[in-house]
């Protein structure tokens, strides 16, 4: 989440490197993020069409797809996964930890279907 919050941040026309997406990511994580790391996840990045690097340099561009996949997980983040993670938690509404608990019943429901037992 954290690689894709700093790709947001560089929706910009000015495009962004390795060390600037290091520093990105690393101040979202709150821990160090290596130059291995950041390589590793940049040619992922480019193996998969999101970003694409300018030619002659070490500059990268988000893609048209790059940008959308970017956008929509971080809002699939912050709009359904954070709210429905801290839902057990007392001060959440009724409504919400209902919408969990049925959440939870229909992923054991399709878990016990296919016969997948929970992890070691």
């Amino acid at each position: 989440m954290a690689l894709l919050g700093a790709l947001c941040v560089g929706l910009n026309a000015l495009g962004f490197t390795n060390r600037s997406l290091r520093a990105q990511v690393s101040h979202l994580l709150g821990v160090a993020y290596t130059v291995n790391q950041a390589s590793y996840d940049l040619a992922r990045l480019r193996l998969n069409g999101l970003i694409e690097r300018r030619p002659h340099s070490n500059t990268y561009d988000l893609t048209p797809d790059g940008q959308r996949v970017a956008i929509f997980y971080t809002k699939v983040h912050e709009r359904v996964l954070r709210p429905l993670i801290a839902a057990d938690q007392p001060p959440a509404p009724i409504e919400l930890q209902r919408a969990l608990a049925v959440v939870d019943r229909h992923v054991n429901g399709y878990l016990d279907h296919a016969r997948l037992g929970t992890a070691a």
